[in-house]
């Protein structure tokens, strides 16, 4: 017997949900764990007797887990209830942690980092999913506003906690830091969350899940390859070649399984016009944001010689204006619709990423913080009014799905925009380097051609956002 509750009709209210609140702070902790380990390499490597490549694994397993569980979450947010979906997702995530914080050997915390992900994986399409359900159309862009403060501040805080945790102790800390915020999320979620809608009882098709697995998995390891040192290129090639052929696979599989009305990521999603050009958008604007991420830590440790911690701190204040500008980004597309906001917004993290390829060993740190305040508040008013955007371009039955293909394009943008950066990088300052051009110069070089690489990827959301609706079609629904 379904306990879920049939969904009402969604009633204009300036309040938040409770749900939508309970399940934003939820995802704000396990977002919040998946960049604290950042800082922890250095003290990973001493502590468990690992090589730096071993020791990046631990995000790299996050990852390639995220690319490989997100998927299947279209297919189990419509099987269970919210309140289950939120349990198993968070009590996993709880298991993971603490599996971390007490792992004897390194195999362990990866196992630990791996069960972490498969929990996150469901948060972020079950919050997206809610939200679309519960919330009116017309106030969809203020409380999207809320969400991207929670999940912008999360990550920009994640290197600054970390930081200041590692002062005080070993790394195993950072696991036992969140555990208890996650436990009191998780027993505060479980009294006061309600279900939104009915469940479905629908069958798996197990060999789409293994070709998902071996395709989006396969495609986000084979280009985080790219980005390590002594890596084979030809290797790499040939594990994104076979990750993109399952891919392929995969999507004929889905439009087979279509005609009977069950597959697992409903390909359907991409007949709708404004949310495929939200989904380019976004996939982009992420790959541009993430190559970021990658290059300024390297840039101000390795040639600027600032700490971990003052790199999170230099960095800080631009996650945070991109938080706190949300709500207000939300606001202004309730009312105007998305032209005023995505169009400046994609011009302006075109001028950041341009700003960033004049970076040089003497360029005064307050114009590395403007630069790069600039580029997160640019992708603030992006963001918000595209995610919305997009997601109100669906049909409800379509929520969960939608939700969970542009989880999988984030992780895949993600690894994408990181081998790019690094690749391109890596090749100028040692093809510089090989003409006579000194270490740091030819490190410096190879920064800017990175740049210059991520500010003409750039150009193609301001070309998307052209052709992108002021508001989601009327059709929708």
């Amino acid at each position: 017997m379904s306990t879920a509750l049939p969904v009402r009709p969604a009633v204009r209210t300036k309040r938040t949900p409770t749900v939508v609140r309970l399940l934003v702070l939820a995802t704000f902790v396990v977002i919040l764990n998946e960049t604290i380990m950042i800082n922890a390499i250095p003290r990973l490597m001493e502590s468990l007797r690992i090589t730096e490549q071993s020791a990046q694994w631990v995000s790299t397993a996050f990852m390639l887990t995220m690319a490989a569980v997100i998927p299947v979450t279209g297919w189990f947010l419509q099987r269970v209830t919210t309140r289950q979906a939120f349990a198993i997702a968070m009590g996993v995530f709880l298991a993971g942690t603490a599996l971390s914080a007490v792992a004897p050997v390194f195999e362990v915390l990866l196992l630990g980092r791996i069960v972490q992900a498969a929990g996150t994986a469901v948060m972020m399409p079950l919050l997206m999913t809610t939200l679309m359900t519960v919330v009116p159309e017309q106030d969809r862009g203020r409380v999207m506003g809320n969400v991207t403060l929670a999940m912008s501040v999360a990550p920009a805080l994640g290197p600054t906690v970390s930081g200041l945790i590692l002062q005080f102790g070993s790394w195993r800390l950072l696991f036992v830091v969140i555990l208890p915020i996650a436990a009191a999320v998780t027993v505060l979620g479980l009294r006061k969350v309600r279900n939104v809608g009915e469940p479905e009882i629908s069958s798996i098709d197990w060999l789409s899940v293994l070709v998902a697995t071996l395709g989006f998995g396969g495609l986000v390891y084979g280009l985080s390859m790219f980005g390590e040192t002594g890596g084979s290129v030809g290797t790499a090639a040939g594990v994104v070649v076979a990750g993109a052929l399952a891919i392929a696979f995969f999507v004929l599989r889905q439009r087979k399984l279509q005609r009977g009305g069950a597959p697992l990521l409903d390909l359907r999603t991409l007949l709708h016009k404004t949310y495929t050009l939200s989904l380019v958008l976004l996939a982009v604007g992420f790959l541009a944001m993430l190559g970021s991420m990658i290059l300024l830590p390297l840039y101000l440790q390795n040639l600027r010689g600032l700490s971990p911690l003052q790199t999170g701190l230099l960095v800080m204040p631009g996650g945070l204006a991109m938080g706190l500008l949300g709500p207000a980004v939300g606001k202004v597309f309730d009312r105007f619709g998305s032209r005023p906001l995505v169009l400046p917004g994609s011009a302006g993290t075109v001028l950041a990423l341009a700003g960033f390829t004049q970076v040089s060993t003497t360029m005064p740190y307050w114009q590395v913080l403007g630069l790069h305040v600039l580029l997160m508040l640019s992708l603030a008013a992006t963001f918000t009014p595209v995610f919305t955007l997009g997601m109100g371009a669906l049909p409800p039955r379509l929520y969960s799905h939608g939700s969970s293909m542009l989880g999988t394009l984030q992780q895949v943008a993600a690894a994408f925009g990181t081998a790019l950066v690094v690749t391109v990088m890596s090749s100028r300052a040692t093809h510089l380097a090989a003409e006579g051009v000194a270490a740091v110069p030819a490190q410096v070089g190879g920064m800017k051609l990175a740049f210059v690489v991520a500010a003409a990827l750039a150009v193609i959301p301001v070309v998307v956002a052209l052709r992108l609706p002021r508001r989601a079609p009327a059709g929708a629904h």
